[in-house]
């Protein structure tokens, strides 16, 4: 599994999540230049190395015709509603997976801004949260996460600050009130740093990307970037982010049953597999009162732990359920498809773990095979040098 790991030790903000995901890129340069034909108006990103008590990493810096965060660009000082930041990611050059991810994290903000406010998510008028600066910082996050294409994300504790900062509203308590509605759930510290240092855009992305909060996993870590704020503290001013390959932490329930039809059995199996379940498998075993059973086991996900033993219990006659946790190690997937003389064929790709294999889908062999005749090991024999079958 595609790993990645924020250390928000130090607070968070959108640019230097944005930064320290760019530093995890293989040619930064490169992704820069996408950033910048992003389309947003007004706005350039410029990268450079920048040094926090001693460590060396990535600033991100955003230019609004000319102004460093912010200055002159249209609505700068008078923000935009939640319409026109819609309008506007609708409108950028990325991925639409990307620019729906943007939309989700202005809508967390919004609905933040709303409580702490009490004004209808529709009227909220983004201030800071609206300039071009922070549609940026949010922009860039969304597309370099979805060009990474990390499979889990899990965050540190977030380290707040304390204090007071001076807003478009006034001066306000930190964390900001609506940085706090967005840490809610969230485990956080204010630590010993007078300062704002989770911004809302900042507790924004983190609500919006990471599924867990905690210590960093074992993983086996490939890269390391460092994103690195504006301001000079005692201790490093700086997002870490690691991308690695780890194990999937998932749920193994078994349980044993000898009172139930073959038809049963096979229901409840596809209802786990619905509701669901990573994979659900039987095999055939002696029971007590040497009578033959069957051993159902279903592979879950934690979150769905609970969901799984309810269904087990309420679809089959076993009266106890146990289970292990376990380490799955996975091959990333993917889909592509080739032209053959007999149509598209869909081809499924695994990689990950030194490791890369592509076998074309069986219905699709299956398919050919009824049309044409041959057999489906004439047909892969056939197909980019004879790729085995899934």
């Amino acid at each position: 599994m595609k790993l990645l790991f924020w250390d928000c030790g130090m607070g968070c903000a959108g640019d230097m999540l944005s930064a320290a995901l760019l530093a995890l890129c293989p040619d930064p340069a490169g992704m820069l230049e996408k950033l910048n034909a992003l389309g947003i108006p007004g706005v350039r990103y410029t990268a450079e190395n920048a040094e926090k008590c001693g460590i060396v990493g990535t600033r991100l810096r955003v230019t609004c015709l000319g102004d460093e965060e912010g200055g002159s660009a249209p609505h700068a000082h008078h923000g935009l509603h939640l319409g026109d930041i819609r309008a506007l990611i609708a409108s950028l050059a990325m991925p639409e997976a990307a620019k729906v991810n943007a939309g989700r994290v202005y809508d967390l903000l919004a609905s933040a801004e709303s409580a702490a406010h009490g004004v209808p998510m529709e009227h909220i008028h983004f201030h800071e949260l609206g300039t071009m600066d922070a549609v940026a910082d949010i922009a860039a996050v969304c597309f370099l996460l979805e060009l990474l294409a990390p499979e889990r994300i899990v965050c540190s504790p977030v380290r707040t600050g304390f204090g007071a900062v001076k807003c478009a509203h006034g001066i306000l308590p930190v964390p900001a009130p609506a940085a706090a509605s967005l840490l809610t759930g969230i485990p956080t510290f204010a630590g010993e740093i007078e300062g704002e240092l989770c911004t809302p855009t900042g507790a924004a992305l983190l609500k919006a990307f990471a599924s867990d909060f905690g210590r960093q996993p074992a993983m086996t870590v490939a890269v390391v970037g460092y994103g690195m704020g504006t301001k000079d503290f005692p201790a490093a001013n700086c997002v870490r982010a690691l991308l690695g390959e780890a194990a999937e932490q998932i749920v193994e329930l078994c349980c044993e049953v000898d009172d139930m039809t073959g038809e049963d059995i096979g229901y409840a199996i596809g209802a786990l597999r619905r509701a669901g379940a990573l994979d659900v498998s039987w095999q055939a075993v002696g029971m007590k009162k040497d009578r033959p059973g069957v051993r159902l086991t279903c592979l879950c996900r934690p979150d769905l732990r609970d969901a799984m033993v309810r269904l087990i219990f309420q679809l089959t006659a076993t009266l106890g359920i146990r289970e292990a946790l376990c380490a799955r190690y996975i091959l990333r997937r993917s889909f592509a498809t080739e032209e053959t003389p007999w149509g598209p064929v869909r081809l499924k790709r695994a990689e990950g773990w030194d490791t890369a294999r592509t076998k074309p889908e069986y219905d699709d062999i299956a398919a050919i095979a009824e049309k044409t005749g041959l057999s489906p090991a004439e047909i892969r024999n056939q197909l980019s040098g004879g790729r085995d079958d899934a």
